[in-house]
């Protein structure tokens, strides 16, 4: 992203969920925030209300595949039809791999038709061994003009959510960021 432009792009990988959605939507309100969501199709499925809940706030989505595969683990074929399943739930050109990895051949064909985007600055809000002022002092350290920040939006980060997010919004807003959403292909 423009690294002249003092913005930075929060992203949500893994949603949607009833609870961790609905967290991340109230607290991303509070501070007058959009963001991107990433979402597994198998999850827009089974919480068709909150995916709405995301779009209707104004927030961009992508596609973070059906199952949330591992695509170097995953036949080319298979893999390019599960993101296309998902595209059937979530309308965007947007793509984010699953664990940032898929293989060559599955980035050559996946290109023609999204915009495959990554981060540069891993929260590590997953990691068990990292505890919540530790992901917030090491996200906010690598915090750079049009940085991606990825967050993820699952249970198994709930906690750290609560407490990171707010802190990492309030700091963002006090150095002088923009929060931007990410776009579409025209």
């Amino acid at each position: 992203m423009p690294k002249d432009e003092h913005a930075l792009y929060l992203t949500f990988d893994d949603g949607p969920h009833p609870e961790t959605s609905h967290l991340i939507l109230d607290i991303l309100k509070e501070h007058k925030a959009k963001a991107s969501f990433f979402c597994v199709g198998e999850n827009v499925s089974r919480y068709p209300e909150t995916y709405k809940q995301i779009r209707d706030a104004g927030h961009a989505v992508g596609n973070h595949a059906y199952n949330h595969l591992k695509g170097w683990e995953t036949g080319t074929a298979e893999y390019v039809e599960n993101i296309r399943k998902c595209s059937e739930v979530v309308n965007s050109t947007l793509f984010r791999p699953p664990y940032g990895k898929m293989k060559r051949a599955q980035q050559k064909i996946l290109r023609k038709q999204y915009d495959i985007i990554m981060w540069t600055v891993l929260s590590r809000d997953y990691d068990p061994k990292v505890d919540a002022n530790t992901c917030l002092e090491q996200t906010w350290k690598h915090t750079r003009p049009g940085a991606i920040i990825l967050f993820h939006d699952s249970l198994k980060t709930i906690d750290k959510i609560k407490f990171v997010l707010p802190a990492y919004l309030s700091r963002a807003r006090e150095a002088g960021y923009a929060l931007k959403v990410l776009g579409a292909k025209a």
